[in-house]
C-alpha cells in the first residue's frame, strides 16, 4: 500500500514539483559559495538513498544532477527503470521532465515510474453529466479527459485535442474538471468554467486570460462530483485520460498518438 501511495504523488505535474524544490539553507547560492563548493559539501550515498526512498522502488545508482541542488536516483519498480530527483535538503522527491526557467528547454528529462492507476476501468459506467463535451456527442468511441485549467500540460492536450476531433470522426470526447490542490485559483476557475458557456471559457483559461470570480451561478457539486470521481478511478494528476477501452493514462501525448491509443494500435 505504501508503495502505491508513494507512486501515485510521484505523478504530481513535473514543473510545479520542480518549483516546489527548497534548497538547504547552507545551500543558498549566495556569493562566495559557488555551485562546484556546493556539490562538494552535499552528498548522498546508495545506501542513505534507499533509506529516503523506501516505499518508491530499488535504487541502483545515485549521482549528482546537471540541476544544482539536485541529486540524481536512477530507480526500479514494478519492474519498470525510472529517474527521479533528491534535493540537497533531502526533503523533496522529484520525478519527471525538468525544464530551465531560462531557456524554456527540458534540462534533464527521467522517465517516470509506474502509475498506480487500475488497469482498465468499464468506460460505459462513467458518468457524462457534469462534463464539457468535444467533437461528436454521438460517436461510439468514447474519451474521457481529466483536466486542470491551470495545467500547462493540460492546455497543450487541449490543442491536441482540437486536432483529434477532425481525425477520429466518431469519437465523444468529455473532458472533466479536476482542479489540483497545487493550483490554489484553478477551483474556482473550474467552477466558472461549467457554470457558464463551457467550451469557450475553457479556451479563455487555457489561453492564460482572466476569468471572472465564481458567482451564485457557479455551483461547487459539478467540479466537486468529477473529482471525486477521478478519485475513485485512482487519478493523482493531469492531464488524464480514460481510453474507450478502459485503460488510463497520464501525460501529454500529441494527436497522432492519442489516436493510436484510441484504437488500440499501441499501449500508452
Amino acid at each position: 500500500m505504501k508503495r502505491v501511495i508513494i507512486a501515485g504523488l510521484l505523478l504530481m505535474l513535473p514543473v510545479a514539483s520542480a518549483i516546489a524544490l527548497q534548497l538547504d539553507e547552507s545551500c543558498s547560492g549566495g556569493s562566495g559559495h559557488s555551485g562546484e563548493d556546493c556539490a562538494k559539501c552535499h552528498n548522498l550515498d546508495l545506501n542513505e538513498a534507499s533509506k529516503l526512498v523506501e516505499g518508491v522502488g530499488k535504487v541502483l545508482s545515485v549521482k549528482h544532477s546537471p540541476v544544482r541542488g539536485l541529486f540524481e536516483v536512477a530507480l526500479e519498480s514494478q519492474g519498470k527503470k525510472g529517474t527521479a530527483y533528491v534535493d540537497y535538503a533531502k526533503k523533496h522527491l522529484i520525478a519527471g521532465t525538468i525544464f530551465s526557467l531560462e531557456t524554456k528547454k527540458q534540462v534533464v528529462d527521467g522517465p517516470q515510474l509506474p502509475q498506480s492507476n487500475p488497469a482498465k476501468v468499464d468506460i460505459n459506467s462513467l458518468p457524462t453529466k457534469y462534463s464539457i463535451v468535444l467533437g461528436n456527442p454521438e460517436g461510439k468511441k468514447r474519451l474521457f479527459v481529466f483536466t486542470d485549467p491551470d495545467c500547462p500540460f493540460c492546455s497543450k492536450l487541449h490543442m491536441e485535442l482540437i486536432k483529434l476531433i477532425y481525425m477520429e470522426p466518431d469519437l465523444a470526447i468529455y473532458v472533466k474538471m479536476f482542479p489540483l490542490k497545487m493550483h490554489p485559483g484553478a477551483y474556482d476557475k473550474a467552477r466558472v468554467i461549467l457554470g457558464g458557456d463551457a467550451p469557450y471559457l475553457l479556451n479563455k483559461a487555457f489561453a492564460g486570460e482572466q476569468l471572472p470570480a465564481p458567482g451564485p451561478k457557479d455551483a461547487k457539486e459539478p467540479v466537486d462530483e468529477s473529482i471525486k470521481l477521478g478519485q475513485s478511478l485512482g487519478i493523482a494528476a493531469t492531464p488524464t485520460l480514460v481510453l474507450p477501452d478502459g485503460r488510463i493514462v497520464s501525460g501529454f501525448r500529441d494527436a497522432a498518438k492519442i489516436k493510436q491509443l484510441v484504437n488500440g494500435e499501441i499501449e500508452k
